[in-house]
């Protein structure tokens, strides 16, 4: 891979198999089609991905691609792939779809608080990581120092929480079989001794007792999945937010109307 290659981006957007009241509350197909502050947020996320120099190519995946045809990019090469029942299998049909996309950083289009600034930062970090997958996290300290009532859901390793961020960089074609893992794990994401389970007794003992930091994680997530994991830590508190619920889509709104 040329390591100065830019980024496929892959921007997931389907609807939830058994439906999204966030998007029925609004009456909209799909909830990345939701007004925020005057624009939905899919076309809030285009648009960042417009100002990366990271970026390449951009990809939508979504049931219909009529959905998005009026979302203003300026990306001359937007293509839209089907999306599939849960995220993680959307992304494995994705890359068996597209002609070598690597490397291939994962957003999803309900993050309309997604920054260039963002972006550059965590693919500049999974560039010099030098590995075949990487995620990005965000300590519940800086989080919570600036947004203390955002509604995240924090893993607990010793010295520090962490919650994902919706940033995933697939840098290698042997990283499909990390994605393919997740995907039999998505299900427990908001049980985090559930996830830890699947990676034998010791880890989940280490991690219930608080003793595993986040590094012995991501060691123990390599060696299970025979794939090179970083977590990407990042600095911006918004990075964590993303749109699931009303009270999200309210806390996205007043940032935005304070910016």
């Amino acid at each position: 891979m040329n390591p100065d290659r830019s980024f496929t981006v892959l921007v997931l957007a389907g609807r939830r198999k058994v439906g999204d009241p966030l998007a029925d509350a609004f009456n909209v197909s799909h909830k990345c089609l939701i007004p925020v502050a005057g624009e939905t947020m899919l076309g809030r996320v285009l648009g960042t991905l417009d100002q990366s120099p990271a970026v390449g190519r951009v990809v939508v995946s979504i049931e219909n691609s009529q959905v998005i045809g009026d979302e203003p990019t300026t990306h001359d090469d937007v293509a839209t792939v089907p999306s599939a029942a849960t995220p993680c299998a959307s992304v494995l049909a994705a890359l068996d779809t597209l002609p070598d996309p690597w490397p291939v950083l994962v957003a999803t289009a309900d993050h309309p608080l997604l920054s260039p600034a963002m972006i550059d930062n965590f693919c500049g970090q999974a560039r010099a990581a030098g590995g075949d997958i990487a995620v990005a996290l965000a300590p519940a300290s800086t989080v919570l120092a600036d947004y203390p009532d955002a509604l995240r859901t924090f893993l607990p390793f010793r010295g520090e929480r962490y919650t994902g961020c919706n940033l995933f960089a697939v840098m290698t074609p042997g990283a499909a079989r990390a994605v393919d893992f997740w995907r039999r794990l998505e299900a427990h994401r908001k049980h985090p001794w559930r996830l830890f389970r699947a990676f034998g007794p010791a880890a989940t003992a280490r991690f219930i007792a608080g003793g595993m930091t986040l590094d012995a994680a991501m060691t123990a997530a390599s060696r299970r999945l025979d794939v090179t994991a970083a977590a990407i830590i990042m600095p911006f508190a918004e990075a964590a937010i993303d749109v699931d619920s009303p009270i999200d889509l309210a806390l996205v709104e007043k940032i935005l109307r304070q910016r």
